[in-house]
């Protein structure tokens, strides 16, 4: 389930999951950051471009390319800000398609699997002169963005 808040320029999006697998296995595939692409929709044909760990650590500066538009490819670089093994990670954009980026990644044992929480704030990239495509374009992309994840991941975790 995706969910959209706004507050005058800064939106906040909250996705959340349960997932029949044990925190063990959900955390080594999130804090992968090679699994990313495997997690993102084909058509926004992202690609990484450096050459991240196979495991996270904070400080770590991830660069990507992906399509926002037809035939418009924005580079998007991101740097781990925190990571509490097991419990969460930070990702926040330090340069790419948003004015601000800050995503957080969190993960908590419940009922017998893993709970994944994903908390989005951001703003958009030109101020107010971006408000008119936030509800034509920006929200409804990442509204697909968000539940394509959520279907990889039950996918991945299907036991």
């Amino acid at each position: 389930m995706v969910n959209f808040e706004s507050y005058s320029g800064l939106y906040k999006l909250v996705s959340t999951q349960w997932i029949d697998s044990s925190l063990d296995e959900v955390w080594d595939y999130f804090s992968n950051p090679r699994n990313l692409q495997s997690m993102t929709p084909d058509d926004l044909n992202f690609e990484i471009l450096s050459n991240p760990s196979s495991v996270m650590r904070e400080g770590d500066v991830i660069v990507y390319k992906i399509q926002i538009l037809p035939f418009v490819k924005v580079k998007w670089v991101t740097e781990i800000k925190s990571v509490s093994t097991l419990n969460s990670f930070v990702d926040e954009q330090r340069t790419g398609p948003y004015k601000m980026w800050h995503h957080r990644h969190s993960f908590e044992s419940k009922d017998g699997g893993t709970l994944i929480t994903d908390e989005v704030h951001f703003m958009l990239p030109l101020g107010f002169l971006s408000r008119p495509f936030y509800p034509i374009f920006i929200k409804p992309k990442l509204n697909k963005i968000f539940n394509f994840r959520v279907l990889k991941i039950a996918d991945v975790f299907k036991k």
